[in-house]
C-alpha cells in the first residue's frame, strides 16, 4: 500500500515504484535533447554568422525581421533546452545526488522542452523564409516557408498528439 508523501509545503516526493517511473521518463527525455540540441546549435550558430557576411547590409525589411525572429527564438529554444540537463548538475550540488525523482522536477522539464520545441520550430521557419527570400525571390518563399511550417507541424504535433493518441 502507497502512502501519500505530500509535504507540509504542498510538495510530494515521489513514491518508490512512481520514482523509478519518473527516472525512467527523466532519462528518456534527457536521450531525445541529445538529438535536438545539435540542430539547435547548428541553426544558432549559422545565424550568428548572417551579419558578418556583406550583403547583410542589403536585406530588405522583411529578411531582417525574420533574421531576429529566427534568432532570438533559436537563442530561447537552446536555452530552454538546455535547462533539463543543467538542473541536473545544480541538483548534484544539494545532496539529492543525480536522482531525479519529483514528479514536479520532470513535468517542469518536459513543459520546457515544449517550449523549447516551438520557440526551434518558429526559428526554422523563420530561417527558411530568410535564406529562400535570399536565394529564391517571393513566389518560392512563401513556398518552402509553407511546406517547412507544415512539416513541423505534421511531425512534430499532429502525429504525437492526434495520431498516436487515436492508435492508443
Amino acid at each position: 500500500m502507497d502512502v501519500d508523501t505530500t509535504r507540509v509545503d504542498g510538495s510530494s516526493h515521489a513514491q518508490d515504484g512512481d520514482a523509478e517511473q519518473v527516472e525512467e521518463e527523466f532519462r528518456s527525455l534527457l536521450e531525445g535533447l541529445r538529438t535536438t540540441l545539435p540542430g539547435v546549435q547548428l541553426v544558432t550558430a549559422f545565424l550568428l554568422t548572417v551579419p558578418l557576411y556583406d550583403k547583410y547590409d542589403q536585406l530588405v525589411r522583411s529578411e531582417r525581421m525574420a533574421y531576429y525572429v529566427a534568432f532570438f527564438t533559436a537563442l530561447l529554444a537552446s536555452l530552454l533546452l538546455t535547462a533539463p540537463s543543467s538542473h541536473q548538475r545544480l541538483r548534484a550540488r544539494d545532496g539529492e545526488g543525480v536522482a531525479r525523482r519529483h514528479r514536479h522536477h520532470l513535468d517542469v522539464a518536459v513543459r520546457l522542452t515544449i517550449v523549447g520545441s516551438v520557440l526551434f520550430a518558429v526559428a526554422i521557419t523563420a530561417v527558411a523564409f530568410l535564406v529562400s527570400s535570399i536565394v529564391l525571390g517571393t513566389g518560392w518563399t512563401l513556398a518552402v516557408t509553407t511546406a517547412v511550417v507544415v512539416t513541423w507541424a505534421w511531425s512534430w504535433y499532429y502525429l504525437p498528439l492526434v495520431t498516436f493518441r487515436r492508435d492508443a
